[in-house]
């Protein structure tokens, strides 16, 4: 089954996803992430500012084929991660809880996992779509993990 994207659902997407992505501006990883011990597999950080943008318009252009469409599940799935994702970045950058963060991560990681499963049946180029950002979300995982280990006292 394939929706069609229609002006409503594309600017609430990207009003939704745009309101997140400014918790990367908020929330920046600063003095305090510069010293943390990090895992080898790092990337430098001008990976992450490029990563983001382009995965951000990808879950936005999901969400818009989501919401097209009769999907309430599908919806609240797309919501569910579109909150997590934000509260990342508060949780880890803004407050230090590396702990919470990795918590949040992995539920991030499931529900993306969910969404992407349960689109494939139903609106399957959201589910294309999705599928960079669940490879990124589980590769931040492990750098979250990293972290946490890395920085125990």
């Amino acid at each position: 089954m394939h929706a069609k994207l229609s002006i409503k659902s594309l600017a609430f997407c990207f009003l939704a996803v745009g309101a997140v992505a400014i918790s990367g501006v908020w929330f920046k990883p600063g003095v305090w992430y510069e010293v943390l011990n990090k895992p080898f597999w790092t990337p430098p950080n001008l990976v992450f500012p490029i990563a983001w943008s382009i995965l951000y318009l990808m879950i936005a252009m999901a969400g818009a084929f989501v919401f097209a469409g009769s999907y309430r599940t599908l919806k609240q799935l797309w919501m569910l991660q579109l909150i997590l994702n934000g509260l990342w970045s508060w949780l880890f950058f803004g407050q230090h809880f590396l702990l919470l963060g990795m918590l949040d991560i992995v539920l991030l990681l499931a529900s993306i996992a969910w969404l992407v499963w349960l689109s494939f049946s139903r609106v399957r180029v959201a589910a294309w779509l999705l599928i960079p950002y669940l490879a990124w979300v589980g590769y931040a995982s492990t750098l979250n993990m990293g972290l946490y280990i890395l920085n125990q006292p």
